[in-house]
């Protein structure tokens, strides 16, 4: 039995809009994108209301539970899109749009991961392509226990690794040749840490759509201003 609420332990970050002097990557990051009070309405929104599920992933030819839990929905009108796929609740479409008018960009599909304790993350890995195109914008929300984020260039061994730790609301924005050039993860952490989630919004095309990508530079560079 706890004598009070999971969300008065988390913390919220006060570093405000960060842009990363880094090479081969636009990376932006906001503290405090959300208050702690709609994060706190989210994140118990999200915890309990979200059907996760857990999902098989294949290494080295050996099929393994991964660490943590995920939910994924997208626009039904997507081309290819799931007509049994969850749909978009009312708190994932006002995040969305707050996302999306913060950056003035479109996204059609979110990824929500569940890092259920310390003994869930992900490994160092670059996002797959094949329904987002090369170099994908992915806009990254966070909500729960601060987790470090860390990221690695994947040719220059000169440039130091990169931690960030994602607070409660915060946002970060991966943009430009990030995911070409850099690889990231979430490690896990001997620490007893409460849940955290993360909702990765993205635009997903399939390549029947036959359409021109979304993404321009031009796009990304009127957030970067």
């Amino acid at each position: 039995m706890t004598l009070f609420n999971d969300t008065e332990l988390f913390t919220t970050g006060n570093r405000g809009k960060i842009v990363y002097n880094l090479p081969d990557t636009e990376l932006i990051l906001i503290d405090n994108f959300f208050t702690k009070e709609e994060s706190d309405r989210f994140y118990e929104k999200l915890l309990h209301q979200t059907k996760w599920r857990e999902y098989e992933m294949e290494i080295y030819d050996k099929t393994y539970t991964a660490p943590r839990m995920i939910a994924w929905y997208e626009d039904k009108d997507n081309h290819g899109s799931s007509p049994n796929g969850l749909d978009w609740t009312y708190e994932l479409l006002t995040i969305r749009s707050r996302v999306e008018k913060e950056t003035q960009l479109d996204f059609n599909a979110v990824l929500l991961n569940l890092y259920r304790n310390g003994k869930d993350g992900v490994g160092w890995h670059s996002d797959k392509e094949h329904n987002t195109g090369q170099n994908p914008i992915i806009a990254s929300v966070t909500f729960g226990e601060t987790r470090m984020f860390r990221l690695r260039h994947k040719f220059r061994k000169d440039i130091p690794q990169v931690e960030i730790p994602l607070h409660h609301g915060s946002f970060l924005l991966m943009a430009g040749t990030t995911n070409s050039f850099w690889q990231h993860e979430v490690p896990k952490t001997a620490r007893n840490v409460l849940p955290r989630i993360n909702l990765t919004f993205r635009r997903i095309y399939r390549k029947e759509d036959n359409v021109q990508h979304f993404h321009t530079r031009n796009s990304v560079q009127k957030f970067l201003l």
